[in-house]
């Protein structure tokens, strides 16, 4: 550890979902100092009327990185959604050895030890660099936001009750942001109980359909899914001129979704109760939390 007189926690993707959740459930901890990862300035001014510290940092500015690290403990890990994210996370891990961080957590996605989903994968061999670089690790791997059918890639998931997805009536697992960010802080306020563990995060596993039979009894309007066929989601892709190489593993996995080949889609797990002490939003839950976004 460092010769501060408490852990110092930097926060990359602060500005994100899971970041900016985990900062909030950080907050309530005066044991600790909270710093967050900015890309600049103008960025840092909301974390500075909250009295949270921040850094200039940028992934793919390596010059930003032993500045950023200096006299940090630990490390919560959020990329961003590209093939870059291997060769970010790599350069970001070796600095972050030279600055003497001791504890990693990693935001991963989902899938078993084995998967083949390529942007899955990628993150699995992100999970072994850090391994082996000898640092104190939790590893997260979420499943499906549930968020997911608030927006999708910056765009509504649902137009007047009509659930647009790519996945046929496949069942997938999913779970709360807000949940994968109270396991992220717990995670980082107490390595010494959490190092060297793996915690796949999904705790509901429900079909579109069921999904739109739950939201029409919960907000009371009708709700009904109709599926899309991933060729739309990779149209929509080209055109809006996304980073491809992953856009097209996220395609892949949709087709695979709808195959139903993908071995564990609709896994769940009973560690949340243990990891934080408290219950997992369930659907009928979120939905209730969501009712006014989800009106129309």
């Amino acid at each position: 550890m460092s010769n501060t007189k408490i852990p110092r926690i930097l926060i990359t993707g602060a500005t994100g979902q899971v970041g900016s959740k985990t900062i909030d459930f950080l907050l309530s901890n005066s044991e600790i100092e909270i710093i967050a990862a900015v890309r600049s300035q103008q960025k840092a001014g909301a974390f500075d009327v909250r009295g949270i510290a921040t850094v200039i940092f940028d992934f793919d500015d390596e010059g930003t990185h032993l500045p950023a690290l200096k006299n940090i403990d630990s490390v919560f890990v959020v990329t961003g959604y590209t093939v870059d994210m291997l060769r970010q996370s790599k350069t970001f891990l070796d600095n972050a050895k030279k600055a003497g961080v001791q504890h990693v957590v990693h935001l991963g996605a989902c899938g078993r030890d084995d998967t083949t989903v390529a942007h899955w994968a990628w993150h699995q061999l992100i999970e072994r660099y850090i391994e082996w670089s000898g640092f104190s690790f939790t590893h997260l791997r979420p499943e499906t936001f549930m968020q997911n059918i608030l927006s999708y890639g910056g765009k509504k998931s649902i137009e007047n009750g009509v659930i647009h997805a790519y996945v046929e009536g496949a069942r997938l697992s999913w779970v709360d942001v807000e949940d994968v960010a109270k396991v992220a802080a717990e995670a980082l306020i107490h390595p010494e109980i959490h190092a060297g563990q793996t915690y796949r995060l999904g705790y509901d596993a429900v079909t579109f359909h069921e999904l739109a039979l739950m939201m029409t009894a919960i907000v009371g309007k009708p709700f009904h899914y109709e599926p899309l066929s991933p060729e739309v989601f990779l149209k929509s892709m080209i055109s809006a001129g996304a980073e491809m190489a992953y856009m097209r593993c996220v395609y892949d996995h949709w087709k695979r979704y709808a195959a139903g080949t993908i071995p564990g889609a609709d896994d769940t797990f009973n560690n949340f109760h243990e990891i934080t002490g408290s219950q997992p939003t369930r659907w009928a839950d979120f939905i209730e939390k969501h009712k006014v976004e989800l009106d129309y």
